[in-house]
């Protein structure tokens, strides 16, 4: 154990970066940055590794989409929004000679989401994806004219776009079968016209095209066909494949070199990522110079064989990289700042496996909270899951786990069925049966752990926040007995209310996840945490963003509702919806079979720093309390 400490709300808030995108000319880089203790849009120079600051506020508190460059490397595209509510418009900074602000506006502005996903060589044509007519398709805005193109109009969403390298052909990803476990790879022409869709993949499998070849004849693709995920370069002459790698790890196509002779892809194993380079010529590979972690490539490759690449491990936050493909040496960017605190104090991640009650081997990411100056013996323990359900607990620096064992929670984070990593299969193996077998796999994790001797079962807390505040909800109303308590941060409660106000792209992806609302209508109630309220037992804690689209209020609302209607108790002292709190701490809060709060200005999750403080303090007090 170590004696370094650190108070959690430092950790809370240091400072982080998002998004890093190379200029056209590989010299500069653009990315978000909160260094002065809000979300503001830095440009980098490469060669010097001089930041400057170039917004004031102009910029979303919340990073959650990317940025962009145009052509001249005179503007920066950006998504703002309204507090957290992701309906997106898209604006540019201009910069004037001297790399400052000259002005800031809105480029496109939408009723709904706009998503940008690229810029033509030229700078005319903006390149997004948008739910402007319902459902989620292609759009290419002219910068000239003012005027937009609607290129697709698929049932289901399409997106993944890109230009070309001369601006005449865009690639994309959609589906045209009535199988929503389908995704297909497809070109066309920039205007929308002969569309083409690649020969990759079967139906009920998933392809997409990754980047253009600097020739423009043959796109990077991804496809799982074969269960684990593969890149390939598609010859669009020949309509053939060229396959890459031996099928032994789960791999996804990122870019080409700039002479188009290579490719990049990352691959992934036991909740680590590394950036893998192939030669096209040879189909030899070899990975990055990296420690074992999370290094993700961030896009194109510059002419000089630069690229981007953010990585990090279980002990070191996020550094970004200038990554030269020819040497394999890179040059620090952005060092991580760690403020006072020696990041000796870090606990390192482990990697395990535990059988799940059918037998299947589930992966997950272990915290051992003894070797922090709080840890304790028994330890108390909280099974954090992860949200998507198509995401994962990766061997990234993880705030919250960090966070929680510094304040002495020994923390398992679980890789249950439905997450990535394994392949199409484990993946998909949550499909139709939400708050099943996954549910399974969460509550294995937790009793593995309190087999520990080292481990106090008696006091085991399940958090998680979007579809693991849906699985602390259901492991709530499923086995109460196995939880002292638990933290549901914006869940999911009931799965018909949440169809019937979400966004059409996310009314497709539940389709896709549970089946029919009405024709599946049994197994979505008896799949909703409000069917079950009865079942659970305090205390519970509720967290909540006002503005969120992707799980809304009114799922923490309904469950509170019905909680009162059981007869529960909640806590007094509570926080408003505008955030402010009641009182003077959260620790003044009076006991209550639940507690609840409602955080304003802020959507599904937020990056901004006082938000991330408020949220911490939130969850580290009461867990202090009822754990």
């Amino acid at each position: 154990m170590t004696d370094d400490t650190f108070t959690p709300m430092d950790l809370a808030r240091l400072p982080s970066f998002h998004h890093p995108k190379l200029s056209p000319d590989g010299d500069r880089v653009a990315l978000y940055y909160d260094e002065s203790g809000r979300n503001e849009l830095h440009v980098i120079d490469v060669e010097s590794g001089e930041r400057r600051r170039i917004t004031d506020g102009e910029v979303p508190r919340n990073a959650r989409w990317p940025v962009a460059w145009d052509a001249t490397g005179e503007r920066v595209f950006f998504h703002l929004d309204a507090n957290g509510d992701e309906q997106n418009d898209i604006h540019a900074v201009a910069l004037n000679d001297d790399g400052e602000m000259a002005s800031v506006g809105p480029v496109v502005e939408i009723e709904g989401q706009a998503i940008l996903h690229d810029v033509t060589e030229d700078g005319r044509y903006l390149l997004y994806t948008s739910d402007a007519n319902q459902q989620m398709n292609v759009y290419r805005y002219d910068t000239e004219s003012g005027e937009t193109e609607q290129l697709t109009e698929y049932a289901f969403p399409a997106g993944n776009a890109s230009f070309s390298p001369d601006g005449e052909r865009v690639a994309y990803a959609a589906n045209d079968t009535e199988n929503l476990e389908n995704y297909d790879a497809y070109v066309m022409n920039a205007d929308g016209s002969e569309k083409q869709k690649l020969d990759v993949g079967t139906v009920g499998t998933e392809v997409g095209p990754s980047d253009w070849h600097p020739d423009g004849d043959a796109v990077l693709v991804t496809d799982n066909s074969e269960d684990l995920g593969r890149a390939g370069v598609y010859d669009l002459e020949s309509d053939e494949v060229e396959w890459l790698g031996d099928g032994e790890h789960e791999e996804s196509g990122v870019t080409f070199g700039p002479e188009g002779d290579r490719v990049v892809v990352t691959r992934m194993r036991e909740a680590g990522t590394l950036p893998v380079v192939y030669d096209l010529e040879t189909g030899e590979s070899e990975e990055f110079e990296l420690p074992e972690g999370v290094a993700n490539v961030g896009g194109s490759v510059a002419d000089d064989g630069t690229l981007l690449v953010t990585h990090t491990t279980p002990t070191a936050r996020p550094t970004l990289l200038a990554y030269d493909l020819d040497s394999h040496e890179s040059m620090t960017l952005v060092e991580p700042d760690y403020g006072d605190i020696d990041p000796e104090a870090f606990v390192d991640a482990e990697y395990v496996t535990y059988e799940s009650t059918d037998g299947l081997d589930i992966g997950a990411l272990l915290y051992d909270a003894r070797e922090t100056a709080a840890g304790s013996d028994p330890s108390p323990a909280v099974v954090m899951v992860h949200g998507g359900p198509h995401s994962w607990s990766s061997k990234a620096f993880n705030l919250y786990a960090q966070f929680l064992a510094a304040k002495g929670y020994t923390v398992l984070l679980p890789n249950y069925r439905g997450s990535i990593g394994r392949g199409r299969e484990f993946k998909n193996a949550i499909h139709g049966d939400w708050g099943g077998l996954e549910q399974e796999d969460i509550a294995a994790g937790a009793r593995w752990l309190a087999d520990e001797e080292w481990v106090d079962d008696d006091r085991l807390a399940v958090f998680g926040g979007s579809y693991g505040g849906y699985s602390t909800f259901m492991q709530l109303v499923q086995r109460p007995e196995l939880w002292k308590t638990g933290v549901a941060w914006v869940g999911i409660t009931d799965l018909h209310l949440m169809h019937e106000e979400a966004m059409p792209h996310y009314q497709t992806f539940l389709e896709t996840q549970m089946g029919d609302p009405e024709d599946d209508y049994e197994l979505w109630r008896d799949r909703s945490a409000i069917e079950h309220v009865e079942k659970a037992e305090p205390p519970l804690y509720i967290v909540h963003g006002v503005n969120d689209v992707r799980c809304p209020i009114s799922q923490a609302r309904v469950f509170r509702d019905a909680l009162k209607e059981r007869g529960w108790t909640e806590a007094e002292g509570g926080v408003s919806a505008s955030g402010a709190s009641g009182d003077s701490s959260q620790a003044e809060r009076s006991d209550g079979e639940f507690e609840y709060t409602e955080l304003g200005e802020e959507g599904h999750g937020s990056t901004d720093i006082d938000q991330k403080v408020r949220a911490y303090s939130y969850v580290g007090d009461y867990l202090d309390r009822r754990l």
